[in-house]
């Protein structure tokens, strides 16, 4: 374990500029980090989780009608005012946990959609020369302790570089970056090389990068060639390849259960484990799969009549 002070983690980019196509017409005017899950929208799941884990500068990397992003998290004191008007004290505490300090929220713009690697590197003047995690919203982790928290510990001890990692199949790995591992105690790997998006005959390994970072702020100046990589993008996995040399770069295995936002079927996944964990909606939950699993709820039917 290395006794060196590393620079703490402050900042977190939350890049929040997509279209969220997969969900249209849901989003078509709605932000999709707006989508809810188990009663709060994405992003504030993301940011609680970064302030779970120390953050205190909170970076939104927008796009075009995403003001309802910023909008969530501003304090409404008329709704408040009726709120307490009608004695609804249980709703004022649930709109409180929206709240964020004062001066904690900053935005920028990415005003084209050239990658993930671009996003970040919109966001440089705000990050400025210290480390910062890098959180997507639609990747969300259920687990007892957040997922960047479990990472800030490890950064600590590591400093450097440092990606939350999943194993996934072998088919699955043309969808991740995927992790060329130098050593792995199955915990923390020491990473040799990244590639974004391989073909799975030629992945390294089947350990897959998910939407957690910490990065030093180097990556910056790879950011800035612009160079295009997988899907003619800028790919933030390239430029974070070009860090392992000089710098200390490792990927963690992080205790939890990753679900995929972005997609209508991971985000269906996600409510419903939300949903069976909460004390108040998971017998409701259970009754209901238990008649769907016995047939006796009919099933659906489409405009001609067929059943699904």
């Amino acid at each position: 374990m290395s006794t060196k002070p590393f620079k703490p983690v402050r900042k977190a980019v939350f890049p929040v500029a997509g279209l969220g196509t997969r969900f249209l017409p849901a989003t078509k005017v709605m932000p999709k980090e707006m989508l809810p899950l188990a009663g709060k929208p994405l992003i504030q799941h993301a940011v609680e989780e970064a302030r779970e884990a120390g953050i205190e500068e909170l970076i939104f990397v927008t796009g075009r009608y995403k003001e309802m992003l910023e909008e969530h998290f501003d304090h409404q004191p008329e709704l408040m005012t009726t709120l307490e008007a009608r004695g609804r004290t249980d709703l004022m505490d649930r709109l409180k946990s929206a709240d964020l300090p004062e001066g904690s929220l900053f935005l920028t713009r990415q005003p084209k959609p050239l990658g993930l690697g671009h996003a970040i590197w919109c966001a440089r003047k705000l990050v400025g020369d210290e480390p910062f995690a890098v959180l997507l919203p639609d990747d969300v982790v259920q687990a007892r302790r957040g997922c960047l928290s479990q990472m800030v510990d490890a950064y600590t001890e590591l400093g450097g570089n440092l990606v939350a990692v999943m194993d996934v199949p072998r088919e699955d790995t043309r969808k991740y970056g995927v992790v060329d591992p130098a050593s792995d105690d199955g915990r923390i790997v020491r990473v040799r090389g990244l590639v974004e998006k391989p073909d799975p005959a030629k992945a390294p390994s089947t350990i897959s990068i998910i939407g957690r970072y910490i990065l030093q702020p180097e990556v910056f100046d790879h950011l800035a060639a612009f160079d295009r990589g997988a899907g003619g993008e800028i790919q933030l996995t390239d430029a974070m390849a070009k860090l392992i040399a000089g710098q200390g770069f490792h990927a963690l295995r992080y205790e939890g259960t990753r679900y995929d936002c972005g997609s209508p079927a991971g985000f269906l996944q996600a409510n419903l484990a939300w949903g069976l964990a909460d004390p108040e909606t998971a017998p409701a939950l259970r009754d209901f799969m238990d008649r769907l699993d016995r047939g006796t709820i009919p099933r659906s039917q489409d405009k001609a009549g067929a059943q699904r």
